[in-house]
């Protein structure tokens, strides 16, 4: 059975990248890519990779009759999401969000970080979008819409997944001093911050530098603080590389008392806990992920090390616009319409 799928917000980065992958995936035919600015302009006069592949347009938001689809993908900014989630899911269609809008569980941090949330009752019933971690809320949510509900999901952000992904396993084994800070250095490409230039993200500023920002106010720490139950405990700080896509968090975590686990035990850990997890590739002892060996794709690098203060360095690599976004947005929508979760996503990096 073929699904019918739209992208609301699709001229964006994350959204031309979910066009990409839904317009070869076997199971989501794309049928409405959205974009007001871009409306009546052929996707492949817009981003000519697309010629010869779709004839699809970019149509307004308004005039897509986006309750035809059965899933919606939002690659809209926060509180825009929040607007539209209720009307599409009151009319039957599952709604996957690349947006902030329904990560954070308590509406008070969301507001706290982000603004007043207008659809609390949504958020609520959201099942967070990390398959390797929240995969019991997803599989419940695929439940649900195979009972005939349409659900919601609020997959995770760029940062939170490459930061969670490399950090999970050794907290849940409790290897981790449970009360001392986590240090997470995150570095991403340009595509990160949107599609609009900015004064960061003009290329005459942003090639040839790497800067941090949001040191200490960023707004992806509390959904990792979330995700890896780390309240008030994450020293979080994003960096800005030259890099169109791609994005690498170093995560510092202190050992707990008593816990000596060697590298290679650690590693031994780190693949156990995601065998199920075909995505995730752990690095051998002593080699670390690389950007470019999971851009373009949905894949995840992980590797992690015991360092001899008493400290475990993990890291994680991903494509902020794949694992960090489209790509995990689809992954969800597999899990959730009962597909295979690596259906389209099977993808292999440029080696070179």
């Amino acid at each position: 059975m073929t699904y019918k799928a739209g992208v609301v917000g699709a001229a964006g980065f994350a959204g031309i990248e979910l066009v990409r992958l839904l317009a070869r995936h076997p199971e989501f035919e794309l049928v409405a890519a959205t974009s007001d600015a871009l409306a009546g302009t052929p996707i492949a006069k817009a981003y000519p990779a697309f010629t010869g592949v779709t004839d699809l347009a970019f149509s307004t938001h308004e005039e897509t009759d986006l309750a035809a689809c059965d899933v919606a993908f939002l690659a809209v900014p926060h509180k825009a999401a929040m607007a539209v989630a209720g009307d599409l899911i009151a009319a039957g269609v599952t709604v996957i969000d690349l947006s902030a809008d329904f990560r954070l569980k308590d509406p008070a941090v969301y507001e706290q970080w982000y603004a007043p949330h207008t659809a609390p009752e949504l958020l609520a019933q959201a099942a967070f979008g990390l398959p390797e971690l929240t995969g019991d809320e997803l599989a419940a949510a695929a439940e649900r819409r195979a009972a005939g509900e349409a659900v919601l999901v609020g997959c995770a952000g760029c940062y939170p997944t490459a930061t969670s992904l490399a950090a999970a396993p050794a907290i849940r084994a409790g290897l981790v001093d449970a009360a001392a800070p986590v240090v997470a250095d995150a570095v991403s490409g340009v595509t990160g911050a949107g599609k609009k230039a900015t004064e960061r993200t003009h290329f005459c500023f942003a090639n040839e530098n790497m800067e941090a920002y949001g040191v200490g106010t960023h707004r992806h720490t509390p959904e990792i603080e979330q995700i890896l139950g780390l309240q008030g405990r994450l020293v979080f700080t994003p960096h800005l590389a030259p890099l169109n896509r791609g994005l690498l968090s170093t995560v510092t975590l202190p050992l707990a008392l008593g816990a000596a686990p060697s590298t290679e035990e650690l590693v031994a850990l780190y693949r156990d806990f995601y065998a199920a997890s075909p995505l995730v590739s752990v690095m051998d002892a002593g080699v670390q992920p690389r950007t470019a060996s999971v851009a373009g794709t949905c894949r995840a690098q992980v590797g992690v090390a015991v360092h001899p203060a008493g400290l475990i360095v993990a890291t994680g690599a991903i494509d902020n616009l794949g694992k960090g976004a489209a790509g995990q947005g689809v992954q969800c929508a597999n899990i959730v319409f009962g597909l295979p979760e690596t259906c389209g996503l099977e993808e292999i990096a440029n080696p070179v």
